[in-house]
């Protein structure tokens, strides 16, 4: 895979926190961008959000068409059926991500992976197996694709890790966020949960919630 396209929004020049946010299929980097003003951050904060843009990949649930994809998901079972080579690709493109933050100066420990949907699936293989201790891990309406073969990294063992879920997702049921939360504690990690009465979107009482512990972890306060 090559190198990712981004979008970057900088709070203040000279950040010193970076939140890396992953969007869903078939949406763009664009995606949440919007929502930056939206989080509620101290007016002091300098943080830099990368917003990426996934490559356009052939998506067998979508009569094979191509869209932007982190990977194919092959089949809609409730565990998914997805493409984990292509999963792992795009993980491995978000770490060279983490990287070039780390080389313009950001504490490897004060990054956050976020994801929304399958975007959410791959910030969990990133978080947990990368080899840098991490400030944490959201996933957003979504699930975990790699828990049967993820190799975890020790260094992020106690990474904090926060899932936000509507109660009414039609694409991704919210029983496939709490069965995440059940396997990330079943492996010893302390994960949190919290639901919303939505569809496969996100709230501004999430996106206040978002920012409650991006400026938390990152120690903006």
């Amino acid at each position: 895979m090559t190198q990712l396209q981004t979008i970057e929004i900088e709070t203040r020049p000279s950040p010193n926190a970076s939140v890396i946010w992953l969007h869903g299929l078939g949406a763009s980097g664009h995606d949440f961008e919007p929502v930056v003003p939206e989080l509620r951050l101290p007016a002091d904060a300098a943080v830099r959000f990368v917003f990426p843009h996934a490559p356009e990949l052939p998506v067998t649930i979508n009569g094979g068409m191509r869209m932007p994809a982190w990977y194919d998901i092959k089949a809609m079972d409730i565990d998914r059926t997805v493409d984990e080579a292509q999963l792992m690709r795009s993980a491995d493109a978000v770490g060279e991500l983490i990287e070039q933050e780390i080389a313009r100066g950001v504490p490897s420990e004060r990054i956050i992976v976020a994801g929304f949907s399958q975007g959410g699936a791959v910030a969990y293989q990133v978080g947990l197996a990368y080899s840098k201790r991490l400030a944490g891990i959201l996933g957003l309406s979504t699930y975990f694709a790699t828990a049967k073969t993820i190799q975890v990294t020790e260094c992020n063992r106690e990474i904090p890790i926060r899932i936000y879920h509507g109660t009414h997702d039609p694409v991704v049921p919210e029983s496939l966020g709490r069965l995440s939360l059940q396997t990330l504690t079943d492996m010893g990690y302390e994960a949190s949960y919290k639901t919303y009465p939505m569809d496969h979107s996100v709230s501004l009482e999430e996106i206040l919630d978002i920012g409650q512990f991006i400026t938390k972890h990152l120690k903006l306060a």
